[in-house]
């Protein structure tokens, strides 16, 4: 396939939006989360304070949840734009 092909181009910018959502969700989880974490402490979740859980286990959670969210996602665009490893 040539990168004139429109199905080509189309697949590509699909995966560039996939790429940039979860990116800006990592960063979320990475970085704002921790940042402000003094000031979630004043919420509690599961009787911990959240900043600290966040720090501890959400955070992980999250990104664990966000692997096999970007592999299921970008399998679907995969298989609809016909370039799945199954199909070549």
């Amino acid at each position: 396939m040539s990168t004139s092909d429109p199905r080509v181009q189309r697949h590509w910018d699909r995966t560039k939006r996939l790429t940039i959502i979860v990116l800006l969700i990592w960063f979320f989880f990475s970085y704002l989360v921790h940042w402000f974490a003094d000031s979630l402490n004043a919420i509690t979740f599961i009787g911990f304070p959240l900043g600290f859980y966040m720090a501890g286990q959400g955070s992980l959670l999250a990104f664990v949840i966000l692997i096999f969210a970007l592999a299921h996602f970008q399998n679907k665009i995969d298989e609809e734009e016909g370039m799945a490893e199954d199909e070549e």
